[in-house]
This record gives structure tokens, C-alpha cells and sequence, in this order.
């Protein structure tokens, strides 16, 4: 017996900004029977409710006894090496869910390999859209068999995507587990956050130590895996991983990060002060989306070739002149709007099929 109404989320394992734009568009959804399919669910585990189903999944990837591995420069996809044992399991457990579990509407946050072997399976499926350029076979043919394109962003922050794309795209507006608020640091305290990012970062223990002693008068909140157990920096504190950063970042004057998802979509829902450095991802989405940002003026942009170059006393007195206006990139409302979106899309490709 199949829940009447099943939508599931494939959750991409690199960083955080997939779980947790998934964990607050899931919470829009009450009354469905929520899945979520990945391979660093445990991590999120103390977030996750207990009424969701999880299905774990191994990573795809060559282990030591996989003797006959071979990589493969595959067409049509980015990613299917040859003779990898966990691959074949994590395959087998997805089609295994998909047998299962119908009516099934998978959101898919993201892999062009999940979108090709739910269209192999029959399976509807949205794509989530992420910045970068992303005008490749794969990425094209995963948008063209989609149901529909979902994008975590307002349409002011568009790629350069061909026509046919943004028409199938819904801009849901930026999604945050902050509501919109204005600024609250007070500019002359000269305290800076600097985040942290799960997904890889240049910002480092020497780089904070340049910061340390060439801004002197500034004090600097570190936020994430980074801790440099003895040192005389008076104005340096390593915080650790916060559950909840919110009241650091608000009081903060500048907040210094990577251009994830998560950091950009906090900032903007704080109203702070932003300075990006954008990491080297895929695709280029941080690159892409840092400039977006810098177009928007909504952040000043520092390379990571640049980081020791920069005279960083000098671009924190002019940010902290600059007022960035962040009021159209977060939403209100945006995680029930990109559930409702959701919500319409199960609808119109079950046409049968009722909550109640």
C-alpha cells in the first residue's frame, strides 16, 4: 500500500546548502510522505524529522577492492566510472525506492546522473537550478526531460540560460531558514564574521592570521571547522561549528565568506555588509554567482589569488560605507512558494491522485 502522495529529494552530499534548502521546503509539505535519498544524511540526522523515510546511500566512488575500477569520459553524463562496487549498490537502492513507491515526484538538488536514471525508470523529476554555466549535453538533456526547473533564487539573480530554459524555470526567490531583517550590527563596533563553508575553503589559518595582523583594530569571528588552539591574536575568536549563527552574524558589521548557498542566502536575509570570495566549483557557480552579486551591488568580490594582495583595512572602510540592498533576493515566503510549486507540479503529472 503506497501513501497516496509521495514526493522524494535526492540531496546532493557536497555542502550544506542542498540539505538545508531541502529540509525547509520539505516543512511546506505536510500531509505528503517525504523521502529523502543521499549520502550524508547521518550528518543532518539531529535536523532531520523522524516521519521522513531515508534512504542512505553509498558514495560512488573507487574502494580499495575495486581492483577493475576505470575511469570513463562518458557522453551525455559527468560522472560513471567503470566497476565500482558501491555504485552498483547506491544504483540498485534508488531503483529499488522508485519500484516501490508510487505516485512518486522526485526534486532532484542535484545530479544530471539521478535526473538520466529517474527518466530511465519513469520517474518524474524537477531539477533544482544552480548558477555557473552549466550549458553543457548533460546538463541540457537533464533540464529538457525534467517536469519542471526550480530555482532556490529570485529571477534577478538569472543566469544567461537560453529561452527555452528560464520558461521552465520557477524562480521561488531566495531560500533561507532566516526571515528578512534589516541590518542590526552597530557599524562602529568593527566586529567581522567570517564563515566557514562545508564545501571547501581558502579561507585558512594563514589567511586569518594576515587579517589579525594587518587589521588590528578589527576583531574577527571565525565561524566553522577552523580553530588555531594557541595564539596571541586578542582580536581573533574561533567559535567552532555554531548550530545557529544568526545573533553572531547580526551584530557583525562585515560578513566574509564563499559564495554558497547557505552564506549568500543568510547574508541576504541579515542585510549584511557582504564580502565574497568565490571558491573554484564546478561549473563555476561560485565565480557566476559572485558576480551576479557584484552586479547587483550587493557585495564586494576578492579572488582567491587575491587574498594576500588585497588591502583589506582599506575594503572594510569601504564596505562598511556601502548599504546593501537585499529586500528582492530573499523571500518572505519563498520555501512555501517553492513547495507550492512543488505541489502543482505532483498535481498536474498525477492528475488522479489526492492528499485527502
Amino acid at each position: 500500500m503506497f501513501p497516496c502522495c509521495n514526493i522524494a529529494f535526492y540531496v546532493h552530499h557536497h555542502g550544506a546548502g542542498h540539505m538545508m534548502r531541502t529540509l525547509a521546503i520539505a516543512k511546506m509539505l505536510p500531509g505528503f510522505g517525504i523521502t529523502l535519498m543521499g549520502s550524508n544524511l547521518k550528518a543532518y540526522a539531529d535536523r532531520i524529522p523522524p516521519e521522513y523515510n531515508m534512504v542512505n546511500l553509498p558514495m560512488d566512488t573507487p574502494e580499495d577492492d575495486d581492483l577493475d575500477f576505470k575511469p570513463l569520459d562518458p557522453q551525455g553524463l559527468h560522472y560513471a566510472p567503470l566497476n565500482i562496487r558501491r555504485q552498483r549498490e547506491r544504483v540498485n537502492l534508488m531503483t529499488d525506492f522508485f519500484k516501490s513507491t508510487f505516485p512518486l515526484l522526485l526534486v532532484v538538488d542535484v545530479s544530471v546522473e539521478v535526473a538520466m536514471l529517474a527518466t530511465l525508470c519513469g520517474v518524474p523529476f524537477i531539477t533544482v537550478k544552480q548558477h555557473g554555466n552549466r550549458n553543457d549535453l548533460p546538463h541540457l538533456q537533464a533540464y529538457h526531460n525534467a517536469v519542471g526547473l526550480l530555482a532556490p533564487y529570485p529571477e534577478k539573480m538569472k543566469d544567461n540560460d537560453a529561452p527555452w530554459i528560464l520558461a521552465k524555470t520557477f524562480f521561488a526567490g531566495g531560500i533561507s531558514r532566516y526571515q528578512p531583517q534589516p541590518d542590526e550590527a552597530k557599524l562602529t563596533n568593527k566586529q567581522i564574521a567570517i564563515v566557514i563553508g562545508r564545501g571547501g575553503t581558502s579561507i585558512n589559518i594563514p589567511f586569518i592570521q594576515h587579517l589579525a595582523k594587518t587589521c588590528a583594530e578589527w576583531h574577527f569571528n571565525i565561524l566553522g571547522n577552523l580553530e588555531l588552539t594557541e595564539h596571541d591574536y586578542k582580536n581573533v575568536s574561533f567559535l567552532g561549528n555554531v548550530t545557529d549563527p544568526k545573533a553572531i552574524l547580526a551584530r557583525c558589521a562585515i560578513v566574509i565568506g564563499n559564495a554558497g548557498h547557505n552564506t549568500v542566502m543568510e547574508v541576504a536575509a541579515l542585510s549584511k555588509r557582504f564580502i565574497v570570495i568565490p571558491e573554484e566549483r564546478p561549473f563555476d557557480e561560485q565565480v557566476v554567482k559572485a558576480e551576479i552579486l557584484r552586479k547587483l551591488n550587493l557585495a564586494a568580490i576578492v579572488r582567491t589569488d587575491e587574498l594576500f594582495s588585497t588591502c583589506w583595512h582599506d575594503l572594510f572602510v569601504d564596505t562598511i560605507g556601502l548599504k546593501p540592498d537585499w529586500s528582492a533576493i530573499v523571500g518572505w515566503d519563498a520555501a512555501s512558494e517553492a513547495a507550492n510549486y512543488i505541489k502543482r507540479t505532483y498535481y498536474s503529472t498525477f492528475k488522479n491522485s489526492t492528499l485527502f
